[in-house]
Parts: C-alpha cells; structure tokens; sequence
C-alpha cells in the first residue's frame, strides 16, 4: 500500500463532539488529543535562541554533545550505563520513526509487527504501510512466527500500563526466540502516578535488569514533548543496538531526516536540565488528583492508569455515547475505537489542560454524577 490508500485521520470524526462542547457557556474542555499547553522551560528557550545561527546543515546522528547527553540521561534517569553516542540517535518527534520503523528495517508482505491491543494508531500505520500484517497483542506467548518487530508501550498510550521487568524480560526472550526487535516506546516512563512506579523507576527495555547486558535487537524510544513541553520542537530519540541504530542512521541520512540544528541545541540543554521535568510531573499530579475522583464520581470505571498522561475509563457503554454526554457538558475526550477493536467502551482523558480547565472539568462532570 501507499500514503494515499491510508484510512481518513481517525480524529476527524471527533469534530462534531467539540463543536458541540465548545456550545457550553462556559466554552469547551479540551481532553482529548494530549497536547501541552505549559510553557516550555525558559532554559530550554534560551538554549535555541542562542543557537539559531544555523546556516550549515545539521547532522543526521546528532552533534556530539546531544549524543551525549542522551547517553548521561539514560545512565541517569533510565537506569541503563555504559551506552555510548553510537548507540543514540536522535529524532525528528517519536512519531515519525514509529511510522517509519518498520520501512527502516526493511520490513515488508509477509512479516508481522505486534503492537498492544489498546494502542497508538502508528504502530498499525507503520505496518500497513510497507504491506506487513499489525498483530495486537498484549502477551508476548502470543506474539505469532514472522514477527520480525514487536512493540512494547511503557508506560501505555491509552491505558497507562507499565511492564515491569519481569515482563519486558519475557517480550525480550520472545522477540530473541522469534528473531524480531523489540522496540520499547517510553515516552512517558517519568509520569509514573500509582505503587510502586510513585516512588521506583519505570523500567526501560535496555535496563541491565531486563537485556542482561546484550542490547542485540532492542530499542527505547523516548520523547521529550510531554517531560519538557517540547512538542512543538519534534525533539525526541532512540537508544539502543549499535548495529541495529547503524543501520537507521543510513536510511535517515539517504532520506533527509535530521532535527534541526537548534532544536538539538535545545535537546541538548533540557536533557542535563531535572529540575525543570520534576516541576512538570508535579503539574500533571496535581492535575490528575483533581481529574480522577471527579471521573469516577461521575460513573467511569478508570482503568489502569497506573502511569502516564492519560485516564482511560469507561461507563460500559459504546464510547461514542459516552463521547455525546460529556459534550453536552462542553468535554472533549477520545473514543476508545481510535486505540484498536478491542476496548470500544472506553473513552481517553488527558491530564494536558491548564489547572482552570481541569478544575471546570471537574465541575462538569458532577452534572453527570
């Protein structure tokens, strides 16, 4: 298949439901997509605008000091050592290498790409893009022979799962049985909200604890949109097999996709910067302290949820109904279609609006109460 045969963009469909909430006098509570809406850190800010002299062309692998705080960050935050700039490489947003993933490996008709069964649409965009078959799956005993790309989401998106590293050890052993990378996307492992992930680290797939030490067919994918408030910089990375981030780095040389010369400057300071992520978390706690009683009062079963930007709850009934009354009290949130077959009565809140309008929130939805 190409481009052109993809499906219309599944949020489109919302449209109606926030032109209907946006009716609300109060004017609408927008929980649906996930964008940030926080400053982005005044030290990230100062660190491009120094660098926007950028009349060369940027480097594909990254400058040497982003390689390498991409390196202390995950000794430091991720708990993985001894990686080196050869086993980073940056990216232009995480969304576009998990769409491309599977064209930059050589995948093609015939291979399997194992995505979760409550997942980000890409993983299936990706796969469907070169002709290979999307398999949802959340154990890895049932991961199928011609898997050659098996993603795992920690914490997830919607459902705020974390694999703990007893389970991302069994995805490891079966990706390696299967011959297949395992790919980690991590993009949210320092929201952890419920025990023990308040308190301990979410475990990467290149923790010593889960790869042993041998990283052969394992990659983490990590964002700083969220941690940083770096959406709109595309600034993300991937970590992991030498060999197998070799072989990325010259496909995306050949294809032109290289983060611009200030955004890595920027990368390069929020990375070495903690104190500007730990006030962020705080926000989203905070956030989240207000938003989750409030949706369980109101009748929703929150499921998971342990960890990352989201509530992902139901009422037991299709999500599209759910969709319509929280609209007519001027609430967006995401259909539970969108995220796979598999969960179409749940409905996505995110934690991504400003502390006024996660506090109306609130207030709404005790008319649904």
């Amino acid at each position: 298949m190409s481009v052109a045969d993809l499906a219309d963009y599944p949020w489109d469909a919302v449209a109606p439901y926030a032109e209907r909430a946006r009716r609300h006098p109060g004017g609408i509570v927008d929980l649906s997509i996930g964008s940030p809406v926080d400053a982005t850190p005044a030290v990230v800010r100062e660190a491009l605008r120094a660098a926007t002299d950028a009349h060369a062309y940027p480097q594909t692998a990254g400058t040497a000091p982003l390689r390498e705080a991409i390196v202390a960050w995950y000794a430091r935050r991720r708990g993985v050592p001894g990686l080196t700039p050869a086993h980073v490489l940056p990216t232009v947003g995480s969304k576009e290498l998990v769409a491309l993933l599977p064209l930059l490996l050589g995948l093609g008709p015939g291979d399997v790409v194992v995505h979760p069964r409550a997942a980000y649409p890409t993983y299936e965009v990706g796969a469907r893009l070169v002709g290979a078959e999307p398999f949802a799956a959340d154990d890895p005993a049932e991961w199928p022979e011609g898997t050659r790309l098996a993603w795992v989401n920690s914490p997830g998106n919607p459902d705020g799962r974390v694999w703990d590293v007893a389970a991302l050890g069994s995805a490891r052993a079966r990706a390696a049985e299967l011959g297949a990378v395992l790919a980690g996307d991590e993009c949210y492992a320092e929201l952890g909200w419920e025990a023990p992930w308040d308190t301990h680290p979410i475990p990467s797939v290149l923790d010593p604890a889960v790869s042993d030490g041998d990283l052969t067919g394992l990659l983490s994918v990590y964002s700083l949109s969220k941690q940083s408030n770096l959406a709109g910089y595309r600034a993300a990375f991937l970590a992991g097999d030498p060999d197998l981030v070799a072989r990325l780095l010259t496909a995306r040389k050949h294809l032109g996709l290289m983060l611009p010369a200030p955004v890595q400057a920027a990368m390069t300071v929020a990375l070495g910067d903690d104190a500007h992520v730990a006030e962020q978390r705080e926000r989203y706690r905070a956030r989240r302290a207000v938003l989750l009683p409030a949706v369980t009062a109101a009748g929703f079963r929150v499921d998971g949820s342990e960890a990352g930007l989201y509530l992902w709850a139901t009422r037991d009934e299709d999500a599209w109904e759910s969709l319509g009354r929280l609209a007519d009290v001027g609430i967006l949130a995401g259909p539970g279609h969108f995220y796979g077959r598999f969960h179409p009565h749940h409905v996505r809140f995110s934690l991504t609006a400003t502390d006024e309008r996660i506090d109306a929130a609130a207030e709404r939805l005790a008319e649904l109460s």
